[in-house]
């Protein structure tokens, strides 16, 4: 049960951790649409609709979700129930963008579970299907993908607010998508040339528009165009949520090299699928010429022996590219909560609940 406190002038007042329990309401949306989306396409395709389900259902923070109804909340300071649709639509972006990168990393598990390129290959096996299992897995995951793609337009249409906001919020959502896929071109790219043509403001770029644009910025204005909000604020979330974004990011690439204690999950991955990470850029450009070979040895090298990663992890350390992330960090954050403590256009609850969000986003082991 959502609590709120009402303020004289008729707002309320929410936390993040009140903020938090959306949860379950996004997880009910999520599978009404998707039980819609089963009617509608008909028995032919259950089955896939199913797989879409399961893989969205299985986990994750819902962060972007919960970002969309903060962003609703700071532009009216009222319950972000109205715009539930809407959030729900964008955990079938990150589905869609989480599939399509297992592909294009190889990756095997996603979430505990098969990423579904590997559950569509499996089930292909199992039906002695015609064809080979890798490229049937490929192309219906892709396909299963994009999917995902008009379902979030969907969602984003179903919001109960009047017809020009949502038409605003939809432009914003095409800015998104495009800038995301940018932002995977520069991260393929730069994936494919040696780690030494890789510089660290093509590393931060990547962070800007893969990941920080819509995992924070564009989230929180969507929330806050769906309510209405004036220009002003929304410039501020922008500015605030490209920098909390990229200190996600960065903070994540520190947890999938396996740099944080208690980063359960996350092992070493990215060191081993050769992830051109600022980590890995950094620690390559001061690293001598025996520790390169041992990075060597390690990038993209899913077969990388348990005491060649450690060996890895510790040049990472050793030559100051880890400090030098979590500097970055510190420096990112502290922008994004000065932007906060500025703002002339957020309620003092509202500077509150930005200051949890950078917190929770940064202050992670998971």
């Amino acid at each position: 049960m959502v609590k709120y406190v009402r303020q004289p002038d008729g707002s309320t007042t929410l936390d993040f951790d009140e903020l938090a329990r959306y949860r379950p309401k996004l997880e009910r949306v999520l599978a009404r649409q998707y039980a819609d989306e089963r009617r509608r396409a008909g028995v032919k395709f259950a089955e896939e609709i199913a797989l879409l389900r399961e893989f969205t259902l299985r986990g994750g923070k819902r962060f972007r979700s919960l970002f969309l109804l903060a962003g609703y909340y700071l532009a009216t300071g009222r319950d972000p129930s109205t715009v539930l649709e809407a959030a729900a639509g964008l955990e079938h972006f990150q589905s869609w963008m989480l599939i399509h990168d297992d592909i294009i990393d190889h990756s095997e598990v996603r979430r505990g579970g098969p990423s579904v390129h590997r559950a569509l290959e499996e089930r292909f096996r199992n039906r002695s299907g015609l064809g080979v299992a890798e490229a049937y897995g490929q192309g219906l995951g892709i396909t299963l993908g994009d999917l995902e793609e008009p379902l979030t337009v969907r969602s984003l249409l179903r919001a109960k607010v009047p017809g020009p906001r949502i038409l605003r919020a939809v432009a914003e959502y095409v800015a998104m998508t495009r800038l995301t896929a940018c932002g995977q071109i520069l991260d393929i790219r730069n994936g494919s040339v040696p780690v030494d043509e890789v510089t660290e403001e093509d590393v931060l770029t990547v962070h800007r528009l893969k990941s920080a644009v819509y995992t924070v910025a564009s989230p929180l204005k969507l929330g806050a165009i769906l309510g209405g909000a004036r220009p002003g604020l929304i410039r501020e979330l922008e500015q605030f949520g490209l920098d909390a974004g990229i200190a996600f990011q960065l903070r994540d690439d520190v947890l999938g090299a396996g740099l944080t204690t208690g980063s359960i999950g996350k092992s070493a991955n990215d060191l081993v699928e050769g992830k051109r990470t600022l980590l890995v850029v950094r620690a390559w450009g001061r690293a001598d010429v025996p520790d390169r070979a041992k990075l060597t040895r390690v990038l993209g090298n899913p077969s990388a022996s348990s005491e060649d990663i450690a060996a890895a992890q510790e040049i990472v350390r050793t030559t100051g590219a880890l400090a030098h992330s979590e500097a970055l960090i510190e420096t990112l954050s502290r922008r994004a909560l000065e932007r906060v403590r500025r703002s002339k256009n957020l309620r003092p609850d509202g500077r509150a609940l930005l200051g949890e969000v950078a917190d929770r986003l940064v202050r992670r082991s998971l």
